[in-house]
């Protein structure tokens, strides 16, 4: 088991763990929902990073990485809506969201089985950076009411830089869903 792969597992398994943080209802459990959250965001950046500079980039890791991002994404905005976080209006963002990751991850996997990869453009990676960053500040947003304002902007923007890409993804796809590319 390599360091990146480990960071991405560890990654995934704290998202239970804030995601109960979050839903006890304590503004200090937020508080630690908040510093687990960031420090498993930070390793979405650290297990690639190491993974290129050590070329240990693996099939595994490949595969687990972008899960992992996309299950911390769906459990906290799944998380923040039950509990309230998320407003009426930040809903559409949020639901955004979501529709397309789970779009993406179908379409990667239909591809996939069809032997075509389409890689990750760098769009995406801010996107998936401004996706973390909102994230963050709706979680501190009901224990700091300043940052509400900011908050549903980041995810706005988040959004439209979610289903931005996820129109990128189904546009270099289409050809290979037309059957024009073999």
């Amino acid at each position: 088991m390599s360091l990146p792969n480990l960071l991405t597992i560890l990654r995934i398994l704290a998202i239970p763990v804030i995601v109960w943080l979050l839903l006890s209802g304590s503004e200090l459990a937020r508080y630690w929902a908040f510093a687990l959250y960031v420090l498993a965001a930070v390793t979405d950046f650290l297990d690639g990073w190491l993974a290129r500079r050590s070329n240990d980039i693996s099939p595994l890791g490949r595969m687990l990485d972008p899960i992992a991002d996309k299950l911390l994404i769906a459990a906290l905005i799944v998380a923040l809506a039950f509990d309230h976080s998320l407003s009426m209006l930040d809903l559409t963002p949020a639901l955004a969201i979501l529709v397309r990751e789970v779009f993406v991850s179908g379409l990667r996997e239909y591809l996939g089985s069809e032997g075509i990869v389409i890689h990750v453009s760098t769009l995406a990676k801010y996107k998936t950076t401004t996706q973390l960053i909102a994230i963050g500040a709706v979680i501190l947003a009901p224990v700091i009411p300043t940052l509400a304002l900011a908050a549903s902007g980041l995810l706005w923007l988040a959004a439209v830089l979610t289903v931005w890409t996820g129109i990128e993804y189904l546009r270099g796809a289409w050809p290979h869903l037309q059957g024009a590319v073999r």
